[in-house]
Order: structure tokens, then sequence, then C-alpha cells
């Protein structure tokens, strides 16, 4: 059985705190009219981010998706700046022009959230041909869920990182649904894993609501891309525990099937059984932790709050002509 040290058990549990917490603070202030634009939440699914992104520095690269906080934050973000953003604030990463699809923050390797579905593997792909030119030890990371993966950038991304052995890895968050659609009835395979055998690229599935799992799984991952031996496919099966966006009536589910799932496969509720249940963690050591995050949502918020908001003079900066 794998030792985790205690450094790396409490980044664990912080970082999915973080973003659960996060998340929960962005739908109460959306929903109170306070954001603009559309908020998809990353609620339930904290395990895969914060998984891969504990193997990751800031010269590996990941590309989003438009449910993209949780990529953000996990990557090392300022959650000031990321909360400062979605409130399209000028303080923002993005200087409060991108908002909750269009996040990004170049300094932590993290090249954008995107509005487009499928956008990203082409971003991540390209990443990691400039990696491979440059003759550097890192990785590219797609994020992009069940339903991306039925697009035409999936496997024209897929296919060329094959044909070049590119140090990519494609992490399919397999939620179960695409938009309002069970991922089932327009998806031809069971395992999104599958399709990496049509482009020879290695893939493997995992518990996406077990981080040590996630974690292991990209690990290995990680490890046969820097050996050279092309891009790696990772599926990992979860659940989207809210609807597609915030304010979605969900007409399409149960309301009792996402609560259950919710109960017995809660990311951060299976953290916390295991580590008290090994006694590797004490409840004295997450309650520390839980109280953190508080203090810096809280400082989060009020930073953005406080914030002003772009001049409209600023409108066509940072534009690429």
């Amino acid at each position: 059985m794998e030792v985790y040290s205690k450094e790396l058990l409490k980044s664990f549990y912080y970082k999915m705190n973080k973003i659960r917490r996060f998340e929960e603070t962005v739908e109460r202030y959306f929903l109170d009219g306070e954001i603009p634009g559309f908020v998809h939440l990353y609620i339930g699914e904290e395990a895969i981010a914060t998984g891969v992104c504990a193997s990751l520095t800031n010269q590996d690269y990941i590309a989003s998706t438009h449910r993209g906080h949780g990529h953000t934050i996990a990557k090392g973000a300022d959650i000031n700046r990321v909360m400062a953003e979605i409130f399209g604030k000028k303080t923002g990463s993005c200087k409060g022009k991108g908002g909750s699809m269009h996040i990004a923050d170049f300094s932590v390797g993290m090249l954008g959230a995107n509005g487009v579905v499928g956008g990203g593997f082409n971003l991540a792909t390209g990443a990691a041909l400039a990696i491979k030119k440059q003759k550097r030890d890192n990785v590219a990371v797609t994020f992009f869920g069940d339903g991306s993966s039925n697009r035409g950038t999936f496997h024209e991304a897929l296919n060329l990182a094959s044909a070049w052995k590119l140090p990519a890895i494609y992490v399919c968050e397999n939620n179960q649904w695409a938009s309002t659609t069970p991922y089932r009835t327009t998806t031809a395979v069971e395992d999104i894993a599958a399709r990496a055998a049509g482009y020879s690229m290695a893939s493997s599935i995992v518990d996406g609501n077990d981080v040590f799992a996630v974690y292991e799984s990209f690990r290995n991952a990680m490890e046969y891309v820097k050996a050279g031996n092309g891009p790696f496919l990772l599926e990992a099966k979860t659940y989207r525990i809210k609807g597609h966006f915030v304010g979605d009536p969900e007409l399409y589910r149960l309301k009792e099937e996402v609560q259950k799932i919710y109960d017995s496969n809660n990311p951060i509720t299976r953290f916390e059984e295991r580590v008290l249940g090994e006694k590797t963690m004490m409840q004295e050591e997450l309650d520390e932790i839980k109280a953190q995050v508080e203090a810096e949502i809280k400082e989060a918020l009020d930073f953005a709050l406080n914030s002003e908001y772009p001049d409209p003079s600023e409108l066509f900066e940072d534009l690429y002509v």
C-alpha cells in the first residue's frame, strides 16, 4: 500500500476543501445576482483536479473547460484574483474580461478555461509540442468532459499527439452528463478510454472520486509520458452533482438520484473516512485545515467585492490582433 506523507495528505484535503468552498460561495453570489454571465460548478469532482495537479509544477501546462474553477485553484492560481475575475473586477486574473468561463493564469501554467466545448484539446496539444521542441521535461494536460470526446478536436488532437509522440496527457472527467444528456445516449463506447486504442495510445480508467487513486494513476501516466512513450488518456469516472450551470432546473434527472450519489460518493467525505480510519490524520488536523480554507475564502470574497470594475476605456486593451 502506498505510504503518503503528512504534507501530501494535508495538501489533498486543503485543495479539495478550497475548491468546494470556493464553488459554494460562487453559487450563492451568482444566485443573488452579484456575478455576471454563466457559472458552471465543479462540486463533487474535486478529487480529479486535486489528484492530477499534485504532481504538476508551474512549468507544466493545463487547459481547462467551461467548468474550470477547480482546475485553476488546484494548479495554484491566487484565489483572490480568481474570485475577482468571476465577479468581473479589474483585479481579476484576466482583468475582469474573461469571467467564469475564460479564467487563465499563465504564471502557474494554467492556459485557460474555455467556453467552447472541446476547445482545450488543441491548446494543450500545442503546448505539448512546444515542450518537446524546447526539450523540456514537462507535460501538458487537457481536462475534458465525456461529451467533448465526441467533438472533432478530440480526435484531431489525440491523433497528432500520438503520431508525434508528444508529452500530453488527456484527462477525461466522465461525470455522466453532457449538458442535459446522459453520455451513453450519444456516445458509442462505454468507456471513453477505449478510444485511445484507435490512436495507438496508452490509457487507463480510475475512480475519479478517490483522490488517492487519481494521484497514483496520473503519476503513472506522467512517468510513462516523460519516458518518451507518447501521450496518455486517463478516464476518471465521477458524477456531476450540480446542474449543467447554476440555475439549471435539472428537469432531465431525479433529485433523489443525485443526492444518493452525493451522499455515498462524496470525494471529501471519502478522504475523511479513509484517513481517520487509518489514523494517518486526526480530526483536529482536518478541522484546522477547514478553518484555514474558510479564512482564505472570506479574504478572496472581500477582495473581489471591494475591487473596482474595469474602466470602459480598457475595452480594447490586451487583444491579440
